[in-house]
Parts: C-alpha cells; sequence; structure tokens
C-alpha cells in the first residue's frame, strides 16, 4: 500500500522545529498537529484491504452474470502507483548544497585565520597615538601617499581652482 510506505517516512520534528522562526511557529503547529493526524488515520488502516465476499454477493444480487462481471473486472483492475521522478533530483541537490556548504566552511576558516593573523599584527603594533607618519605608512601601507602622482597634496593644483 503506497500509504504505507509514506507513512514509514520519519520526520525529525524537533530538529524541524529548531529551524522554525518564531513568527511562523502557529503554521508549523498546525502542520505538525494535520501530519500527526493524517498519520494515525493511515496507521489505524489494516495493512491489506479487506477481502470481498463475492460469493455473498452472487446469492444477494437478483441479476445473474452481474457478480461475475464485477468480480471479473475487479481483478483485472490495476492502479498504477505514481512513480517517484523527484527523489534522485532531490538527493542529488542535497549533495550539492552538502559540497558547497562544505566548501563554504573551508574559506570561511581560512578568512578566519586570515583575520586573526591580521588582529595579531593590530594588537602588536604601537599605538595610533604614538605613532609617527612613517610608522603609520609601515604599518598601513595602502594609506603612504603618492608623491609623483599628488605632488601638490596636500594642496589643490592652480588649475583647479
Amino acid at each position: 500500500m503506497a500509504g504505507r510506505r509514506v507513512a514509514l517516512k520519519a520526520i525529525d520534528w524537533l530538529a524541524f522545529a529548531e529551524r522554525v522562526p518564531p513568527n511562523q511557529r502557529s503554521m508549523f503547529n498546525a502542520l505538525k498537529t494535520r501530519s500527526d493526524a493524517i498519520a494515525a488515520k493511515l496507521s489505524a488502516l489494516p495493512e491489506t484491504p479487506a477481502a470481498i465476499d463475492w460469493s455473498y454477493y452472487k446469492t444477494a444480487v437478483a441479476k445473474a452474470g452481474m457478480v461475475d462481471d464485477f468480480e471479473k473486472k475487479f481483478k483485472a483492475l490495476q492502479i498504477p502507483e505514481p512513480i517517484d521522478t523527484q527523489t534522485s533530483a532531490i538527493n542529488a541537490q542535497e549533495a550539492e548544497a552538502s559540497k558547497s556548504a562544505l566548501a563554504y566552511i573551508e574559506e570561511s576558516k581560512a578568512r578566519v585565520s586570515e583575520y586573526e593573523q591580521r588582529l595579531e599584527q593590530l594588537k602588536s603594533m604601537i599605538p595610533f597615538d604614538q605613532m609617527t607618519i612613517e610608522d603609520l605608512n609601515q604599518a598601513f601601507p595602502e594609506t603612504k601617499l603618492d608623491k609623483a602622482k599628488y605632488p601638490w597634496w596636500p594642496h589643490k593644483p592652480i588649475a583647479d581652482l
């Protein structure tokens, strides 16, 4: 029974609840209540449907051959179960997301170590109020003035006035 197989897939409600934002808690509770109700209905159903007593219907139905025709059609009836086409795609997406998450974690660890090194440099340098211009240029080379490009700094050239 397809419903039985669906009911067997367990949901980790505690892990799910941890990821639900507080403003969506009521929707989560409604979903869990509905899911529990459906699971209870499915578990109450028997594993196989009750067998049809064709002999009883043959004696109870007045028209001859009608029950035999129904029985033959019932036994020939094949109800197709839906084919699961999305699980493989979902698993592939999950694997891809896992790989990208691991790559992001590795990049983050590299950034953290880089930032820690930079923090150690900042902690080991002399305080700003005791620095000279040369100390500042040595500690922060990007702040060094380019005298070849801006020879008139801090003044504006006459052409710009």
